[in-house]
């Protein structure tokens, strides 16, 4: 058969390029970097087969959501993937897979046992999305547990907060390595290493009502403020609980940061909780490619595959400002309530505090550990972040909010320092906190 004749114009952002056996089309979205290619065999060629791919991973949580909806974008670009997805909570095993059923790869959180025996038996390319490691020899992407730690940390010292603690569940792997880096960055800084750890069990259930009194006790204990970075939103939404329960005031006394930003955990908490953003839909994503090199017969090493978090979401939760010196607390309030809508220099700041330039810079830093200049920066940056999360404002609203003339600027500056376009942020965390397409 010969060439099929096309007729009009392909669609603007389509371009078409016919051959004797197929046509080619080589799909530009306009509004990414990414360009699509898909052939087209003409009728009477073989089809390609499709493969199939089993994922093994809950439907019961936003983490777990996170990595479907990752993995679902992969899909959308590589088109010859079907998936075999069945329903079930975090520590069920799902075996519904095994048996009759013919595949080509798998993508698993495998954190039981019999998921993980059932997987071994099956020989097919694997790629492991829990930090269980079960079947440690297997590829495993999960979150960089470093860079969380920091960054949750780091939220706590931007607070103005100089008294640090961990509050963690040593039934997970994740937490206890998070443990790990909050003991170095303790030590690093010559602070104490204050951590509270849920008692040691072969069961993943926690008996809260049990562990009640023993968490009031160490939270009495600690200096305040406090600040607190809880394993993860779980762990914290119970810990509000406690301070709820025996008038300890948050965030006035105790500060408390999650992680995972399980958007309907963290706002049903009280207060509603602060979080870091987990970057869930670059680990199915990463998954997803990892699993396909493997199903091309690639070897792909039995090592870890680090994501790092997006950032933080703030909420009543660390709400305040823990500043001693007075005249540096003046300051900074003056810079968080005026840097979000237009934009300032260190020169207005001392226009209104009765400081010399040189003892602002000085008690600045010895407050928050930056400068005047960087906090600016920093603030502008973070409030882009919350109109990129929170709104469709496009980069001449963001620009236009914040007293900036030129919208490109605005991208410049932002991803100087993120390391990401403002549409390539935007993208992430809301792929990161969306559920599936419905």
């Amino acid at each position: 058969m010969g060439p099929q004749e096309l007729t009009g114009r392909p669609a603007q952002g389509y371009t078409v390029a016919s051959t004797a056996e197929d046509t080619l089309f080589v799909i530009e979205d306009t509004r990414s970097d990414w360009v699509h290619t898909m052939s087209v065999r003409r009728s009477g060629s073989s089809r390609e087969k499709k493969r199939n791919v089993a994922l093994v991973i809950e439907t019961s949580n936003d983490y777990a959501r996170g990595i479907l909806l990752g993995i679902h974008d992969y899909i959308r670009t590589h088109p010859s993937w079907t998936v075999y997805l069945t329903e079930h909570g975090r520590h069920e095993p799902d075996e519904s897979f095994a048996g009759n059923w013919e595949g080509d790869g798998v993508i698993a959180r495998i954190e039981h046992t019999r998921t993980a025996e059932t997987i071994r038996t099956l020989k097919l390319p694997t790629v492991d999305v829990s930090a269980a490691r079960l079947l440690p020899e297997l590829p495993w992407v999960e979150t960089d547990d470093k860079a969380i730690t920091e960054a949750a940390v780091n939220h706590l010292k931007d607070c103005g907060l100089k008294h640090f603690a961990f509050f963690g569940d040593p039934y997970y792997n994740w937490s206890r390595w998070r443990e790990y880096h909050f003991r170095e960055s303790m030590k690093a800084q010559q602070l104490p290493e204050r951590v509270y750890s849920l008692p040691q069990r072969t069961d993943p259930q926690v008996r809260w009502y049990f562990e009640r009194q023993r968490i009031r006790e160490w939270l009495e204990s600690l200096p305040k403020p406090v600040g607190i970075f809880a394993c993860y939103d779980a762990c914290a939404q119970q810990l509000l609980e406690i301070c709820r329960y025996y008038d300890i005031l948050v965030p006035e006394d105790v500060a408390v940061i999650g992680m995972d930003n399980d958007e309907l955990l963290c706002e049903l908490a009280t207060p509603p909780l602060s979080s870091v953003i987990p970057n869930t839909a670059g680990t199915g994503y990463l998954a997803a490619a990892l699993l396909d090199r493997m199903m091309n017969g690639e070897h792909v090493p039995a090592e870890k595959h680090s994501v790092a978090p997006l950032g933080i979401r703030q909420r009543v939760s660390t709400d305040l400002l823990a500043v001693e010196d007075p005249l540096i607390s003046r300051a900074v309030r003056f810079i968080r309530e005026n840097a979000v809508r237009r934009a300032i220099t260190v020169d207005d700041v001392l226009s209104v505090i009765p400081l010399s330039r040189r003892a602002l810079e000085s008690r600045f830093r010895r407050e928050l550990n930056r400068s005047p200049h960087q906090e600016i920066v920093r603030v502008r940056t973070n409030r882009v972040r919350e109109l990129l999360l929170e709104t469709d404002f496009t980069l001449a609203d963001i620009a236009e909010s914040l007293g900036i003339e030129h919208p490109e600027y605005v991208s410049v500056f932002f991803k100087h320092e993120t390391g990401m376009t403002p549409i390539q942020y935007r993208n992430q965390v809301r792929s990161s906190t969306l559920a599936l397409p419905r």
